[in-house]
């Protein structure tokens, strides 16, 4: 039986997590610094996540039950994790503070846990009076910046508050299959047989009931899957790929549409990222699922730095973005954006995808796509690169995302948030 850690042990290294993240440090970086491993990596994880996302709310919350900031970031950052984790699991107050206490222990040797134990009863003293008073806090309530929430409001008048509470949940696990190694229909039996729920969303999606650790899921080290939300699997299909075409999966780290879309036709495939390291894992990727392509370090703006002349059928944009569609797995995001940081994103994009358009054959097809669901950098996006250039088409995507035409596809229980603009070059 798997033993868990005790639960002081990951309130200390999850305060450690959300310090750094409040210092504005990324919080994968983080947390590859911090070596964690097994049980106390997951648990961990869960915690930090779990308090990221509620950000907005213990920020509000302490700032009801501190006379002045904590001095500490590390001991504020267990202040964070404590009360995410008293406001889901009431029944479990007693456990929570003591643990809670135990780890202010060795922080700053010991000197905040007077200050851990007593913010952490007064809340309980106060629950429905502070939490009623979150609740009329926008931020607060909505668990994102005032920005954010103010920008989805136009971008979505319809939708916002959907995409608001989709950031606030935990993500789906989805799964491709590898069609060069086995089936949908084969696959979900040996996850059945492993005693994973699971159910097709279609030819090579499967969503898992639980998430769990791709060290359980059967046959992933033997590459007959990876892992990819169904959001960004729609990509290789929109694409439109047939054998002996030649490819370019730009920004493509860590390699998940690449793979799928050698696992979709036979092409002649190059993929390009700036960073050698991310690079690098695109080849680890695809090697594990038998596949090969030609992987390129470079930024997607300087083509004359590694093209080679020969222009492509077909072209992947996969842009860097806000990750505002994806926010429920990073949600360090929400408070490390800047408003203004948007702007920066799209004048990004739009070097890329100028650049990139030269190395497009005449007939070829561009997929510029996002993880974000801010209009600056998709909709408006490409109505400006229409204007810029005669030769290029906005195709139809009706019917690409699984009969529902709205993009971006919003994120929802199955898939994360994602926008798709297939482009012709006549």
């Amino acid at each position: 039986m798997l033993m868990l850690p005790p639960l002081a042990d990951a309130m200390h290294a999850a305060a450690g997590l959300v310090a750094a993240v409040l210092a504005g440090r990324n919080f994968d970086v983080a947390l590859a610094h911090a070596r964690l491993a097994g049980p106390l990596r997951a648990a961990t994880m869960d915690l930090a996540y779990s308090t990221l996302r509620a950000f907005g709310r213990g920020d509000f919350l302490l700032g009801q039950l501190l006379a002045r900031p904590v001095s500490d970031q590390t001991a504020r950052g267990l202040l964070l994790v404590a009360l995410a984790r008293l406001e889901v699991r009431p029944d479990e107050a007693h456990t929570i503070v003591d643990q809670a206490v135990t780890a202010a222990a060795r922080i700053a040797r010991g000197q905040f846990k007077g200050l851990v134990n007593g913010v952490l009863r007064n809340f309980l003293r106060r629950r429905a009076d502070l939490l009623a008073r979150a609740d009329a806090d926008p931020v607060a309530r909505r668990q994102h910046p005032a920005w954010w929430i103010a920008r989805l409001q136009q971008d979505h008048p319809a939708y916002w508050e959907s995409i608001l509470a989709a950031g606030n949940s935990h993500p789906p696990l989805c799964l491709r299959v590898n069609l060069r190694r086995s089936t949908s229909a084969d696959f979900l039996v040996q996850l059945a047989d492993a005693g994973i729920a699971a159910r097709a969303l279609d030819a090579a999606a499967i969503l898992i009931d639980k998430p769990l650790p791709v060290e359980r899921i059967p046959g992933f080290g033997a590459g007959l899957c990876s892992v990819q939300d169904w959001g960004a699997q729609t990509a290789a299909g929109l694409l439109d790929v047939a054998d002996g075409m030649r490819v370019l999966d730009a920004c493509a780290a860590p390699g998940g549409k690449a793979a799928h879309l050698l696992e979709t036709a036979q092409i002649d495939l190059d993929a390009l990222d700036a960073d050698a390291l991310r690079a690098a894992r695109i080849s680890e990727n695809l090697q594990r699922l038998g596949l090969a392509a030609t992987v390129k370090v470079g930024d997607a703006r300087t083509v004359d730095a590694w093209w080679d002349g020969r222009p492509y059928d077909r072209i992947l944009a996969d842009v860097p973005c806000s990750a505002s569609g994806v926010v429920r797995r990073h949600p360090d995001a929400k408070w490390l954006r800047r408003e203004a940081d948007i702007a920066g994103f799209a004048a990004t994009q739009r070097a890329i995808v100028d650049a990139l358009w030269r190395t497009l054959a005449p007939g070829g097809k561009m997929l510029y796509a996002t993880c974000s669901v801010f209009a600056q950098e998709n909709a408006e996006q490409i109505n400006a690169f229409v204007g810029r250039h005669a030769d290029a088409r906005h195709l139809p995507t009706v019917g690409a995302t699984r009969g529902d035409a709205q993009l971006p596809e919003l994120p929802d229980a199955e898939h994360d948030g994602f926008y798709y603009a297939l482009l012709q070059k006549d």
